[in-house]
């Protein structure tokens, strides 16, 4: 400061254009830093390409397919490479990282290398006992194959389609060959069924390469407008159950009381036997003693049973009108 107003004026506005300055120049920096990072950031995209674990890509030069960097290079992939006319000498790398490519003139498509899951909209099928039925199933699968997968379906959705096609084809083939009962309660035809339709899409989708890894069926059911007639047709079944059931208990029931029934029936036959049996032989020694009697004391057997005779034919208030000269009274009248 010297005092002046004028130059102390002067002085600020000077300092004022040099910050202004110095900002200018210092954003051109920046900009032109900026712009180097970026130049060069295309540089090298053009020059390099990285690959990731988790993808697959092709290298295109001019639209034509002159390399591919993939999971795993088994012998089925460099085979279908080989034979298949469009490739010619492609390159076929397994080495994920950073790669090398012309600029400008060759391009790179990526594509997903982890398993991918296509859910299938629920859809009727006819069973061989002319049932409807309504599947909902799923497949599990991934790209083998980038190239034939980038020329022959080009994107995920496009293959979803062709499997969803192949797939709802070979089922209603599958399921067409049994009754409703065998899809709905046999596990384990329903498994075998799932494999074969499995290899028999592989087999239809290796020249795409696409391989389907698994393949479920989440849900079989009735189409909702049968559900009154499936309802109806399980209590028709349910009531007829319960019919031959309570006509089997019956009938069993009956073979119980009539097997009882024989049972009781020789039971008595054989105890009236034996009590007859017993009863002859009590006669019989009843007899034998009788006999022995007689013949130890006659007349002393004679008055006895004469007695006995007494006793049972004469009761209180008896009234009897006999011959006094008879065999029975002569007990009764002889004074001797």
């Amino acid at each position: 400061m010297n005092g002046n107003p004028d130059f102390d004026i002067f002085n600020a506005k000077m300092n004022k254009k040099l910050n202004l300055a110095d900002f200018k120049k210092g954003f051109k920096i920046i900009g032109i830093i900026v712009a180097a990072i970026i130049l060069l950031s295309i540089i090298l995209n053009q020059f390099f390409y990285q690959v990731d674990e988790r993808e697959q890509v092709i290298v295109k030069q001019f639209d034509k397919v002159v390399k591919i960097v993939i999971n795993e290079k088994t012998d089925e992939v460099v085979k279908a490479i080989e034979e298949n006319p469009k490739f010619g000498d492609i390159a076929i790398s397994d080495r994920k990282g950073l790669h090398v490519k012309i600029p400008f003139i060759q391009s790179v498509e990526r594509f997903t290398s982890m398993i991918l899951t296509y859910d299938t909209e629920s859809r009727e099928v006819i069973t061989k006992d002319k049932k409807k039925l309504v599947l909902d199933n799923y497949a599990v699968w991934r790209i083998v194959n980038p190239a034939l997968f980038y020329t022959s379906l080009g994107n995920e959705r496009s293959a979803n389609t062709k499997l969803d096609d192949i797939i709802y084809s070979k089922l209603n083939e599958e399921i067409g060959k049994v009754d409703s009962h065998v899809v709905i309660s046999d596990k384990e035809y329903v498994t075998s069924m799932l494999e074969r339709v499995e290899q028999s899409t592989n087999e239809q989708m290796a020249g795409y390469g696409v391989e389907v890894v698994n393949m479920r069926i989440k849900r079989t059911d009735f189409p909702v407008d049968n559900h009154g007639h499936i309802f109806n047709r399980m209590n028709t079944e349910r009531q007829k159950s319960a019919m031959q059931y309570r006509s089997e208990g019956q009938e069993e029931a009956q073979k119980i009381r009539s097997e009882a029934d024989r049972e009781a029936t020789i039971i008595e036959a054989q105890a009236y036997e034996e009590a007859e049996k017993i009863r002859g032989e009590g006669d019989a020694e009843a007899l034998r003693i009788y006999a022995e009697a007689y013949n130890r004391d006659p007349e002393f057997y004679a008055f006895w049973r004469t007695l006995q005779a007494y006793k049972k034919a004469l009761k209180d208030n008896t009234i009897m009108i006999i011959d006094p000269d008879s065999e029975f009274a002569r007990f009764l009248f002889d004074a001797k």
